[in-house]
């Protein structure tokens, strides 16, 4: 029987999904040591505004347009990106609180839950995990080249989602997850690579932004 951790991709032909996402970006950055995080600049872009535009990106290149594509974001409003701001209750309560705040927004049958601190996420990364999932699948995560989880980089279907979130009286995102058994799709390093740390910040920076003379 197939497991979260024994399952792998199976090959798809279908066109990719159509992807609502909510992204988290409520945390206090403490490993980065209390900065706003999201707000932190790479490549002329703050790494907030580089995920949402991976997402509508996606969604455009699924559909022709990204119209259909709403973002939701997860934390204190901000100017750019365009989004749909809400906060969880209390601000900072963590991952699970978070989405319970965002997903009821989602409109779509597929969202992508995202962490708001991924530098490297591009629209084939989201399109590979859309089309992961098989019939009656419930999602499917990236897992990292050490064998993670990385349960802020996936796509799911919104109704197992919330199905589940009405169920769960924890705070894990794993314990959340979890038994919903999503399709693991093997990431390369960057793919799932977020800035939780200046070391993090640092490596992103030097790898998108130009040499300077």
């Amino acid at each position: 029987m197939d497991t979260p951790s024994t399952r792998r991709t199976p090959a798809r032909d279908e066109a990719p999904r159509v992807l609502d996402a909510v992204i988290l970006a409520g945390g206090g950055g403490r490993r980065m040591g209390g900065v706003d995080k999201p707000g932190l600049a790479v490549a002329g872009r703050t790494l907030l505004e580089r995920v949402a535009d991976a997402v509508r990106a996606h969604g455009a290149a699924a559909e022709g347009t990204e119209a259909d594509t709403r973002v939701v974001v997860v934390g204190p409003h901000r100017e750019s990106p365009r989004a749909l701001y809400v906060r969880e209750d209390p601000p900072g309560a963590g991952p699970v609180p978070a989405l319970r705040a965002g997903l009821p927004h989602v409109r779509s049958d597929w969202f992508a839950l995202l962490a708001a601190d991924l530098p490297h996420l591009a629209p084939g990364h989201l399109a590979a995990l859309a089309e992961a999932p098989a019939p009656g699948d419930t999602g499917a995560v990236f897992v990292d080249p050490s064998g993670r989880e990385q349960w802020l980089t996936g796509v799911w279907r919104t109704d197992a989602v919330r199905d589940a979130l009405a169920e769960y009286t924890g705070r894990s995102l794993y314990g959340l997850l979890g038994p919903l058994a999503p399709r693991l799709v093997p990431a390369d390093d960057l793919a799932a690579a977020d800035c939780d740390t200046p070391e993090d910040l640092a490596r992103a920076r030097s790898l998108l932004e130009p040499p300077t003379s």
